[in-house]
Protein backbone atom coordinates (compact mmCIF):
# COMPACT_ATOMS: atom_id res chain seq x y z
CA UNK A 1 0.00 0.00 0.00
CA UNK A 2 2.39 2.89 -1.25
CA UNK A 3 1.73 6.01 -0.80
CA UNK A 4 -0.43 5.95 2.30
CA UNK A 5 0.39 8.16 5.10
CA UNK A 6 2.52 7.19 7.97
CA UNK A 7 -0.14 7.62 10.26
CA UNK A 8 -2.20 4.87 8.08
CA UNK A 9 0.35 2.29 8.13
CA UNK A 10 0.96 2.69 11.92
CA UNK A 11 -2.95 2.45 12.41
CA UNK A 12 -3.16 -0.57 10.54
CA UNK A 13 0.21 -1.88 12.19
CA UNK A 14 -1.48 -1.57 15.49
CA UNK A 15 -4.64 -3.36 14.41
CA UNK A 16 -2.61 -6.31 13.00
CA UNK A 17 -0.53 -6.45 16.42
CA UNK A 18 -4.01 -6.13 18.55
CA UNK A 19 -5.36 -9.45 16.13
CA UNK A 20 -2.30 -11.34 16.86
CA UNK A 21 -2.38 -10.48 20.64
CA UNK A 22 -6.01 -11.27 21.10
CA UNK A 23 -5.65 -14.88 18.85
CA UNK A 24 -2.76 -15.71 20.82
CA UNK A 25 -4.99 -15.23 24.31
CA UNK A 26 -8.04 -17.23 22.93
CA UNK A 27 -5.45 -20.35 22.62
CA UNK A 28 -3.74 -19.93 25.61
CA UNK A 29 -4.79 -21.99 28.76
CA UNK A 30 -3.18 -20.01 30.85
CA UNK A 31 -4.89 -16.71 29.65
CA UNK A 32 -7.95 -18.31 29.82
CA UNK A 33 -7.77 -18.57 33.71
CA UNK A 34 -6.31 -15.03 33.60
CA UNK A 35 -9.75 -14.12 32.20
CA UNK A 36 -11.29 -15.56 35.07
CA UNK A 37 -9.02 -13.95 37.21
CA UNK A 38 -10.33 -10.81 35.81
CA UNK A 39 -14.20 -11.57 36.37
CA UNK A 40 -13.41 -12.76 39.69
CA UNK A 41 -11.93 -9.02 40.49
CA UNK A 42 -14.79 -7.32 38.79
CA UNK A 43 -17.01 -9.01 41.18
CA UNK A 44 -15.35 -9.21 44.48
CA UNK A 45 -14.90 -5.03 43.22
CA UNK A 46 -18.58 -4.53 42.96
CA UNK A 47 -19.42 -6.67 46.18
CA UNK A 48 -16.75 -4.38 48.00
CA UNK A 49 -18.31 -1.19 46.73
CA UNK A 50 -21.80 -2.22 47.44
CA UNK A 51 -21.10 -3.15 51.21
CA UNK A 52 -18.70 0.15 51.78
CA UNK A 53 -20.14 2.52 50.04
CA UNK A 54 -23.15 3.33 52.34
CA UNK A 55 -20.48 3.07 55.39
CA UNK A 56 -18.69 5.58 53.76
CA UNK A 57 -21.51 8.16 52.34
CA UNK A 58 -23.08 7.50 56.24
CA UNK A 59 -19.56 8.25 57.59
CA UNK A 60 -18.95 11.45 55.21
CA UNK A 61 -22.00 13.16 55.10
CA UNK A 62 -21.96 16.02 57.75
CA UNK A 63 -24.59 17.20 60.12
CA UNK A 64 -27.88 19.29 58.68
CA UNK A 65 -26.59 23.18 58.97
CA UNK A 66 -23.06 22.43 59.67
CA UNK A 67 -20.59 24.79 58.01
CA UNK A 68 -16.69 24.55 58.10
CA UNK A 69 -12.99 23.41 56.60
CA UNK A 70 -13.77 19.63 58.04
CA UNK A 71 -17.40 19.64 56.32
CA UNK A 72 -16.12 20.92 53.08
CA UNK A 73 -13.41 18.24 53.31
CA UNK A 74 -16.21 15.61 53.88
CA UNK A 75 -18.56 16.72 51.40
CA UNK A 76 -15.59 16.81 48.51
CA UNK A 77 -14.58 13.22 49.73
CA UNK A 78 -18.07 12.03 49.43
CA UNK A 79 -17.87 12.99 45.72
CA UNK A 80 -15.09 10.39 45.01
CA UNK A 81 -17.12 7.46 46.39
CA UNK A 82 -18.22 6.10 42.45
CA UNK A 83 -14.48 5.13 41.89
CA UNK A 84 -14.27 2.80 44.53
CA UNK A 85 -15.51 -0.01 42.99
CA UNK A 86 -12.62 0.37 40.04
CA UNK A 87 -10.45 1.16 42.24
CA UNK A 88 -10.89 -1.75 44.47
CA UNK A 89 -10.78 -3.75 40.91
CA UNK A 90 -7.33 -2.69 40.17
CA UNK A 91 -6.04 -3.34 43.49
CA UNK A 92 -7.50 -6.94 43.54
CA UNK A 93 -6.09 -7.40 39.84
CA UNK A 94 -2.50 -5.93 40.83
CA UNK A 95 -2.44 -8.51 43.33
CA UNK A 96 -3.61 -11.49 40.66
CA UNK A 97 -0.91 -10.63 38.59
CA UNK A 98 1.58 -11.33 40.66
CA UNK A 99 -0.04 -14.96 41.35
CA UNK A 100 -0.53 -15.48 37.28
CA UNK A 101 3.63 -14.66 36.81
CA UNK A 102 4.71 -16.45 39.77
CA UNK A 103 2.27 -19.72 38.52
CA UNK A 104 2.09 -19.34 34.32
CA UNK A 105 5.23 -16.50 33.77
CA UNK A 106 3.02 -14.44 32.37
CA UNK A 107 0.71 -11.85 33.09
CA UNK A 108 -0.07 -9.99 29.71
CA UNK A 109 -3.74 -10.56 30.17
CA UNK A 110 -4.64 -9.63 33.59
CA UNK A 111 -1.79 -6.66 32.90
CA UNK A 112 -4.45 -5.48 30.22
CA UNK A 113 -7.46 -5.97 32.55
CA UNK A 114 -5.84 -3.30 35.27
CA UNK A 115 -5.45 -0.73 32.61
CA UNK A 116 -9.12 -1.29 31.51
CA UNK A 117 -9.86 -0.16 34.95
CA UNK A 118 -7.97 2.77 35.22
CA UNK A 119 -9.69 3.63 31.89
CA UNK A 120 -13.01 2.90 34.00
CA UNK A 121 -11.71 5.18 36.51
CA UNK A 122 -11.28 8.23 34.27
CA UNK A 123 -15.03 7.77 32.69
CA UNK A 124 -16.49 7.81 36.24
CA UNK A 125 -14.68 10.64 37.47
CA UNK A 126 -15.59 12.93 34.26
CA UNK A 127 -18.84 11.57 34.79
CA UNK A 128 -20.12 11.43 38.05
CA UNK A 129 -16.96 13.32 39.93
CA UNK A 130 -15.90 16.25 38.47
CA UNK A 131 -18.39 18.92 38.54
CA UNK A 132 -16.61 22.22 37.37
CA UNK A 133 -17.11 22.73 33.66
CA UNK A 134 -13.32 23.48 32.28
CA UNK A 135 -12.40 20.02 33.98
CA UNK A 136 -14.96 17.75 33.24
CA UNK A 137 -14.19 19.22 29.44
CA UNK A 138 -10.37 19.04 30.07
CA UNK A 139 -11.16 15.25 31.20
CA UNK A 140 -13.44 14.40 28.28
CA UNK A 141 -10.94 15.26 25.52
CA UNK A 142 -7.56 14.83 27.80
CA UNK A 143 -8.16 12.32 29.88
CA UNK A 144 -9.75 9.47 29.15
CA UNK A 145 -8.37 9.27 25.81
CA UNK A 146 -5.34 8.78 27.66
CA UNK A 147 -6.54 6.15 29.97
CA UNK A 148 -8.10 4.15 26.50
CA UNK A 149 -4.11 4.77 24.78
CA UNK A 150 -2.59 3.24 27.51
CA UNK A 151 -5.40 0.29 28.23
CA UNK A 152 -4.36 -0.51 24.89
CA UNK A 153 -1.01 -0.17 25.30
CA UNK A 154 -0.49 2.45 22.35
CA UNK A 155 0.18 5.41 24.92
CA UNK A 156 4.28 4.65 24.28
CA UNK A 157 3.85 4.60 20.42
CA UNK A 158 1.81 7.65 20.48
CA UNK A 159 3.78 9.48 22.57
CA UNK A 160 7.14 8.96 20.49
CA UNK A 161 5.15 9.80 17.25
CA UNK A 162 3.94 13.25 18.85
CA UNK A 163 7.14 13.90 20.01
CA UNK A 164 8.75 13.04 16.31
CA UNK A 165 6.37 15.60 14.51
CA UNK A 166 7.46 19.13 14.57
CA UNK A 167 5.85 22.28 14.09
CA UNK A 168 7.70 25.73 12.52
CA UNK A 169 6.73 29.03 13.65
CA UNK A 170 9.27 30.57 11.37
CA UNK A 171 12.65 30.40 13.01
CA UNK A 172 10.82 29.05 16.04
CA UNK A 173 10.49 24.88 16.12
CA UNK A 174 9.26 22.29 18.55
CA UNK A 175 7.15 19.35 18.99
CA UNK A 176 3.70 18.32 18.53
CA UNK A 177 4.12 17.12 21.93
CA UNK A 178 5.21 20.02 23.47
CA UNK A 179 2.69 21.89 22.29
CA UNK A 180 -0.22 19.71 23.36
CA UNK A 181 1.52 19.66 26.69
CA UNK A 182 2.10 23.47 27.22
CA UNK A 183 -1.64 23.57 25.93
CA UNK A 184 -2.93 21.26 28.26
CA UNK A 185 -0.48 22.68 31.54
CA UNK A 186 -1.37 26.12 30.67
CA UNK A 187 -4.99 25.80 30.68
CA UNK A 188 -4.79 23.70 34.01
CA UNK A 189 -2.38 26.24 35.61
CA UNK A 190 -4.29 29.35 34.61
CA UNK A 191 -7.50 27.39 36.07
CA UNK A 192 -6.31 26.82 39.38
CA UNK A 193 -4.26 29.88 39.87
CA UNK A 194 -8.01 31.46 38.44
CA UNK A 195 -9.81 29.33 41.53
CA UNK A 196 -7.02 29.91 43.89
CA UNK A 197 -7.47 33.48 43.65
CA UNK A 198 -11.16 33.29 44.26
CA UNK A 199 -10.53 31.75 47.20
CA UNK A 200 -8.07 33.95 48.82
CA UNK A 201 -10.13 36.76 47.33
CA UNK A 202 -13.05 35.63 49.11
CA UNK A 203 -10.93 34.93 52.51
CA UNK A 204 -9.09 37.81 52.31
CA UNK A 205 -12.13 39.89 52.25
CA UNK A 206 -13.91 38.49 55.15
CA UNK A 207 -11.31 39.64 57.39
CA UNK A 208 -13.86 43.16 58.36
CA UNK A 209 -10.70 43.42 60.92
CA UNK A 210 -8.35 44.68 58.07
CA UNK A 211 -9.36 48.38 56.26
CA UNK A 212 -11.01 47.93 53.13
CA UNK A 213 -7.79 49.83 51.86
CA UNK A 214 -5.66 47.18 53.18
CA UNK A 215 -8.04 43.74 51.85
CA UNK A 216 -7.93 45.55 48.27
CA UNK A 217 -4.24 45.47 48.53
CA UNK A 218 -4.04 41.89 49.82
CA UNK A 219 -6.15 40.94 46.83
CA UNK A 220 -4.02 42.23 44.16
CA UNK A 221 -0.84 41.11 46.02
CA UNK A 222 -2.33 37.07 46.40
CA UNK A 223 -3.36 37.83 42.29
CA UNK A 224 -0.12 39.29 41.37
CA UNK A 225 1.73 36.22 42.92
CA UNK A 226 -0.48 33.16 41.94
CA UNK A 227 -0.66 34.20 38.23
CA UNK A 228 3.12 35.05 38.18
CA UNK A 229 4.14 31.34 39.94
CA UNK A 230 1.63 29.73 37.52
CA UNK A 231 3.72 31.50 34.56
CA UNK A 232 6.99 30.79 36.11
CA UNK A 233 6.08 27.29 36.31
CA UNK A 234 4.36 27.13 32.70
CA UNK A 235 7.74 28.34 31.55
CA UNK A 236 9.25 25.34 33.32
CA UNK A 237 7.13 22.86 32.32
CA UNK A 238 7.36 23.72 28.68
CA UNK A 239 11.26 23.66 28.81
CA UNK A 240 11.47 27.46 28.20
CA UNK A 241 15.08 28.79 30.03
CA UNK A 242 13.66 31.35 32.39
CA UNK A 243 16.39 33.62 32.02
CA UNK A 244 14.74 34.08 28.93
CA UNK A 245 12.19 35.94 30.79
CA UNK A 246 15.35 39.02 31.40
CA UNK A 247 14.98 39.32 27.44
CA UNK A 248 10.97 39.49 27.85
CA UNK A 249 11.24 41.66 30.45
CA UNK A 250 13.47 43.79 28.68
CA UNK A 251 10.80 44.12 25.43
CA UNK A 252 8.27 44.78 27.73
CA UNK A 253 10.19 47.84 29.36
CA UNK A 254 10.42 49.52 25.53
CA UNK A 255 7.10 48.81 25.12
CA UNK A 256 5.96 50.71 28.30
CA UNK A 257 8.31 53.30 27.40
CA UNK A 258 6.95 53.73 23.68
CA UNK A 259 2.86 53.00 24.43
CA UNK A 260 2.35 52.30 27.27
CA UNK A 261 3.33 54.86 29.56
CA UNK A 262 -0.85 55.16 30.58
CA UNK A 263 -1.34 51.74 31.84
CA UNK A 264 1.91 51.80 33.55
CA UNK A 265 0.85 54.50 35.39
CA UNK A 266 -2.30 53.60 36.35
CA UNK A 267 -1.01 50.41 37.40
CA UNK A 268 1.04 52.01 39.96
CA UNK A 269 -1.31 54.83 41.09
CA UNK A 270 -3.98 52.11 42.00
CA UNK A 271 -0.60 50.32 44.19
CA UNK A 272 -0.10 53.83 45.47
CA UNK A 273 -4.13 54.30 46.06
CA UNK A 274 -4.18 51.17 47.72
CA UNK A 275 -0.64 51.55 50.50
CA UNK A 276 -2.17 54.97 50.99
CA UNK A 277 -5.70 53.87 51.94
CA UNK A 278 -7.23 57.50 51.87
CA UNK A 279 -9.43 56.69 49.11
CA UNK A 280 -11.01 52.75 49.20
CA UNK A 281 -14.47 50.94 47.99
CA UNK A 282 -17.28 52.30 49.64
CA UNK A 283 -16.30 55.84 49.76
CA UNK A 284 -18.00 58.65 47.82
CA UNK A 285 -15.90 60.65 45.60
CA UNK A 286 -16.22 63.74 43.54
CA UNK A 287 -13.12 64.71 41.31
CA UNK A 288 -12.32 68.15 39.67
CA UNK A 289 -13.72 66.55 35.92
CA UNK A 290 -17.17 66.55 37.31
CA UNK A 291 -17.08 62.46 38.03
CA UNK A 292 -19.04 61.73 41.46
CA UNK A 293 -20.55 58.75 42.81
CA UNK A 294 -19.44 55.55 45.51
CA UNK A 295 -16.13 53.59 44.55
CA UNK A 296 -17.76 50.21 44.30
CA UNK A 297 -14.27 48.18 43.02
CA UNK A 298 -11.00 49.02 42.22
CA UNK A 299 -9.12 47.46 39.70
CA UNK A 300 -5.28 47.51 38.95
CA UNK A 301 -6.04 49.80 35.62
CA UNK A 302 -8.85 52.18 37.08
CA UNK A 303 -11.93 52.74 39.99
CA UNK A 304 -15.47 52.16 39.19
CA UNK A 305 -17.98 54.64 40.39
CA UNK A 306 -21.63 54.01 40.41
CA UNK A 307 -23.67 56.35 40.20
CA UNK A 308 -26.94 57.36 42.27
CA UNK A 309 -29.18 57.27 39.13
CA UNK A 310 -27.37 53.37 38.69
CA UNK A 311 -24.78 54.31 36.06
CA UNK A 312 -20.66 52.84 36.43
CA UNK A 313 -18.07 55.39 35.34
CA UNK A 314 -14.47 54.02 35.16
CA UNK A 315 -12.33 56.25 36.22
CA UNK A 316 -8.64 55.81 35.38
CA UNK A 317 -6.24 55.61 38.62
CA UNK A 318 -4.05 58.61 37.17
CA UNK A 319 -6.69 60.56 38.23
CA UNK A 320 -6.82 60.05 41.83
CA UNK A 321 -2.94 61.19 42.28
CA UNK A 322 -2.65 63.49 39.92
CA UNK A 323 -6.54 65.92 40.38
CA UNK A 324 -8.25 66.93 43.27
CA UNK A 325 -10.16 64.65 44.62
CA UNK A 326 -12.82 65.00 47.70
CA UNK A 327 -13.91 61.90 49.61
CA UNK A 328 -16.91 62.71 51.72
CA UNK A 329 -16.47 59.55 53.37
CA UNK A 330 -12.74 59.28 54.12
CA UNK A 331 -13.22 61.05 57.29
CA UNK A 332 -16.22 59.17 58.75
CA UNK A 333 -19.78 59.45 56.91
CA UNK A 334 -20.98 62.95 58.86
CA UNK A 335 -22.37 65.81 56.39
CA UNK A 336 -22.95 69.64 56.65
CA UNK A 337 -25.38 70.45 54.22
CA UNK A 338 -27.04 74.39 54.12
CA UNK A 339 -30.36 75.13 52.85
CA UNK A 340 -31.90 78.13 51.98
CA UNK A 341 -35.33 80.17 52.51
CA UNK A 342 -36.10 84.41 53.12
CA UNK A 343 -39.30 86.19 55.12
CA UNK A 344 -40.90 88.99 54.41
CA UNK A 345 -39.42 92.32 55.91
CA UNK A 346 -42.21 92.95 57.73
CA UNK A 347 -41.27 89.94 60.23
CA UNK A 348 -39.15 90.20 63.63
CA UNK A 349 -36.04 88.33 62.58
CA UNK A 350 -34.62 87.89 65.69
CA UNK A 351 -37.09 84.87 66.69
CA UNK A 352 -35.91 83.06 63.43
CA UNK A 353 -33.28 80.95 64.25
CA UNK A 354 -34.83 79.69 67.28
CA UNK A 355 -38.07 78.87 65.53
CA UNK A 356 -36.25 77.01 62.02
CA UNK A 357 -33.51 75.53 64.41
CA UNK A 358 -35.78 73.61 66.84
CA UNK A 359 -37.78 72.49 63.64
CA UNK A 360 -35.08 71.01 61.96
CA UNK A 361 -33.25 69.76 65.34
CA UNK A 362 -36.34 67.66 65.38
CA UNK A 363 -35.88 66.04 62.30
CA UNK A 364 -34.87 62.10 63.02
CA UNK A 365 -32.19 62.09 60.21
CA UNK A 366 -30.61 65.57 61.33
CA UNK A 367 -27.32 64.69 64.23
CA UNK A 368 -26.43 66.35 67.15
CA UNK A 369 -22.97 66.08 66.65
CA UNK A 370 -20.38 67.47 65.62
CA UNK A 371 -22.75 70.27 65.44
CA UNK A 372 -26.71 70.69 65.66
CA UNK A 373 -28.73 72.83 63.37
CA UNK A 374 -27.30 76.29 63.12
CA UNK A 375 -29.54 79.47 61.47
CA UNK A 376 -27.51 82.62 60.20
CA UNK A 377 -28.29 85.72 58.72
CA UNK A 378 -27.23 85.58 55.33
CA UNK A 379 -28.36 89.51 53.67
CA UNK A 380 -30.89 91.78 52.96
CA UNK A 381 -32.51 91.54 49.65
CA UNK A 382 -34.37 93.15 47.37
CA UNK A 383 -37.46 92.08 48.42
CA UNK A 384 -37.37 89.61 51.52
CA UNK A 385 -34.37 88.78 54.48
CA UNK A 386 -32.29 86.03 53.40
CA UNK A 387 -31.12 83.17 56.12
CA UNK A 388 -29.79 79.94 55.78
CA UNK A 389 -29.62 76.94 58.17
CA UNK A 390 -26.83 74.29 58.66
CA UNK A 391 -27.44 70.87 59.98
CA UNK A 392 -25.35 67.77 60.12
CA UNK A 393 -26.51 64.27 58.42
CA UNK A 394 -25.30 60.85 58.77
CA UNK A 395 -24.67 60.13 54.34
CA UNK A 396 -24.75 61.59 51.30
CA UNK A 397 -27.89 63.74 50.01
CA UNK A 398 -28.29 62.41 47.01
CA UNK A 399 -30.16 59.49 45.52
CA UNK A 400 -31.57 57.44 48.10
CA UNK A 401 -31.28 59.95 50.78
CA UNK A 402 -33.30 62.90 50.07
CA UNK A 403 -32.39 65.51 52.95
CA UNK A 404 -33.23 68.54 52.04
CA UNK A 405 -36.27 68.04 50.55
CA UNK A 406 -37.90 67.23 54.60
CA UNK A 407 -35.81 70.46 55.75
CA UNK A 408 -37.04 72.76 53.99
CA UNK A 409 -40.52 71.39 54.26
CA UNK A 410 -40.32 71.42 58.27
CA UNK A 411 -39.08 75.37 57.69
CA UNK A 412 -41.74 76.31 55.90
CA UNK A 413 -44.18 74.38 58.22
CA UNK A 414 -42.49 76.00 61.50
CA UNK A 415 -42.98 79.43 60.22
CA UNK A 416 -46.75 79.50 58.67
CA UNK A 417 -47.10 78.37 62.35
CA UNK A 418 -46.13 81.09 63.66
CA UNK A 419 -47.56 83.18 60.70
CA UNK A 420 -44.38 84.42 59.33
CA UNK A 421 -44.79 85.05 55.71
CA UNK A 422 -41.85 84.21 52.91
CA UNK A 423 -43.09 87.01 50.28
CA UNK A 424 -42.91 87.31 46.80
CA UNK A 425 -40.15 89.55 44.72
CA UNK A 426 -41.59 92.88 44.67
CA UNK A 427 -40.60 95.06 42.32
CA UNK A 428 -41.09 99.30 42.30
CA UNK A 429 -41.34 100.84 38.56
CA UNK A 430 -40.74 104.65 38.18
CA UNK A 431 -41.76 106.22 34.61
CA UNK A 432 -40.14 108.78 33.40
CA UNK A 433 -41.67 111.02 30.85
CA UNK A 434 -45.08 112.85 29.50
CA UNK A 435 -47.96 110.88 29.61
CA UNK A 436 -49.66 110.18 26.05
CA UNK A 437 -53.08 111.95 25.75
CA UNK A 438 -55.59 109.21 25.47
CA UNK A 439 -58.59 110.07 22.77
CA UNK A 440 -61.90 110.09 23.40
Amino acid sequence: MNGQPQIVDKVLGWLDQALQIALGWLSSPAAWSQFALLAVAFLLARIIAARVTPLLTRLLTPPEGKEGIITTARRFGLRFLPLLMPLAAYGLTAAGEAVTRSVFGSGDVIAFGKRVFIFIAARILVQHVLTEPFLRLLGRYVVVPVAALYALGLLDDVTTWLDATRVELGNIRFSALALIRGIIAGSLLFWLGSWSNRQSADYIKAQKELRPATRELAVKAAEVMIFGAAFLLLMSIMGIDLTAIAVIGGALGVGIGLGLQQIAANFISGIILLVEGQTTVGDYVELDGGEKGTIVKMTARACVLETFDGKWIMVPNEHFITSRVVNYSDQGSANRYEATFSVSYDTDINRIPEIVEAAVAALPFVLKKPDGPDCELTGFGESAVDFAVEYWVNGIDDGKNKYKSPVLFAIWNALKAEGIEMPYPQRVIHHKGAVAPVSS
